[in-house]
């Protein structure tokens, strides 16, 4: 078996999973002028992905433990191929936001048996470390070069092709998947809890039912109910979707919290962010994500030289803290980027939330989340924090779009003030301290 090639389907896959997550944002202003969509209802595209995504993350985990992690593997990537043709030869926003919808639920199967690939062929320590670093910097250059390169491709291809350029890539992974990954074994694993899972996915769409203030009353109750019916099954099955033992750890719900908040503030920012360069400041596509380019090249070398010399000399919590100031930094800019109409303060913005804020934020977020969970606990740990990270996404941009302007054009400040509320109270939840600690 050649490890490498097994490394680098595994890591392709993952890298078309966070490519997809970022490459719309940019060509969202040229969906909604095709489509004939205003500013305050192009975030659906963006919003119904992420929240699938995030909704069926630990059922996909469970899966691929339980039907095996090629069959789940290839599953995903069959399910995100045909999403993304789907997706990019649609011609309505309600066709467009199903197949986003859908390419969610092929992610959200992708990514945990992608990791467990990887995990499953590199057993020895040193050897999986190297393997894992390797898997992740695709993961982070999937997610750091999206806004750039679908920015480009918008304006050269059309928007079409930043779904459509997946395509290709995913065929040539699935032959090689189904050719050179072992065949999956009958495991132990048990039939996941599907009930609490359809209960899990329900409550997360009711709850951005509310935050869009749409079917308030009916989403409220039918909120209550799954959140009612998934307790007691968490509670009462033998092998629950979520072992609830985890949960009764402080510091595991204060970093699910804050990557909820994280969530919230980074995917709002490049919702934003995308319609600012273009729209208030006149940029196309393309000179748009070569504007953008900057900030994941300050990202990149920030996690590479700064961190490990900033981790030997600072606590994750101050790191965190340190993090969630360059957020709301980055977020004020902007707000005098619109004021002032400057450019200067654009990118400064850019530059603290996209370059240093996520950068030591997701760091010292995932230290102080994980810090005390159970080796036997790691990868349900992993999966809620996840999973907060992307629910957060997909509940705030909702939030967002109450206060974008409904005609297309330049957007206000007002948005943007929301992100600075988001900072603030990460900084807060990090400050604050129980008497007994927390």
């Amino acid at each position: 078996m050649n490890k490498n090639l097994v490394l680098a389907i595994a890591s392709m896959g993952i890298f078309v999973e966070a490519l997809d997550i970022a490459i719309v944002n940019l060509a969202l202003p040229k969906i909604e002028a095709d489509l004939g969509l205003t500013n305050d209802s192009g975030y659906k595209i963006q919003s119904i992905y992420i929240l699938i995504y995030g909704s069926f993350l630990i059922l996909g985990g469970k899966l691929s433990d339980y039907l095996g992690r090629k069959t789940i593997f290839m599953a995903g990537c069959g399910i995100f191929l045909f999403t993304s043709l789907g997706a990019g030869l649609s011609h309505s926003l309600n066709t467009l936001v199903l197949f986003r919808a859908l390419q969610g639920l092929g992610a959200a199967l992708l990514m945990p048996a992608a990791f467990s690939i990887v995990n499953y062929y590199f057993k020895e320590p040193h050897e999986r470390g190297k393997a894992m670093g390797i898997f992740g910097s695709f993961a982070a250059t999937g997610s750091a070069g999206g806004v750039s390169v679908g920015g480009i491709i918008a304006n050269y291809w059309g928007w079409s092709w930043v779904f459509l350029i997946n395509v290709p890539i995913l065929l040539v992974i699935l032959v090689i998947a189904y050719l050179y990954l072992e065949k999956d074994t009958k495991g132990d694993s048990k039939l996941p809890d599907i009930p609490a899972a359809i209960a899990l996915v329900l409550g997360m769409l009711c709850l951005s039912k509310i935050t869009e203030g749409s079917y308030l009353l009916v989403s409220l109750v039918i909120l209550l109910a799954s959140a009612f019916f998934l307790y007691s099954r968490l509670k009462n099955q033998p092998d629950p979707l979520l072992d609830l033992k985890v949960l009764i750890l402080a510091s595991l719900r204060k970093g699910t919290l804050l990557f909820f908040l994280l969530g919230a503030l980074f995917t709002g920012y490049l919702f934003l962010m995308s319609f600012l360069v273009q729209q208030n400041f006149h940029f196309t596509a393309a000179q748009s994500g070569f504007l953008m380019m900057p900030f994941n090249i300050i990202s990149m070398l920030l996690g590479r030289f700064g961190l490990p010399s900033l981790s030997l000399q600072f606590s994750p919590k101050k790191i965190a803290i340190g993090g969630a100031v360059a957020m709301l930094a980055g977020a004020l800019s902007l707000v005098a980027a619109i004021q002032l109409h400057s450019l200067v303060f654009l990118l400064a913005g850019g530059a603290c939330i996209a370059g240093i804020g996520m950068t030591l934020c997701y760091t010292g977020y995932t230290v102080i989340a994980m810090e005390y969970v159970p080796s036997e606990h790691l990868g349900v740990a992993a999966s809620l924090i996840n999973t907060a990270y992307f629910v957060g996404g997909g509940i705030g941009l909702p939030l967002i779009s109450i206060f974008m302007p409904h005609a297309s054009g330049e957007l206000n400040s007002r948005p943007l003030w929301l992100l600075c509320i988001v900072a603030m109270l990460s900084i807060a939840r990090l400050l604050y301290r129980k008497k007994a600690g927390s």
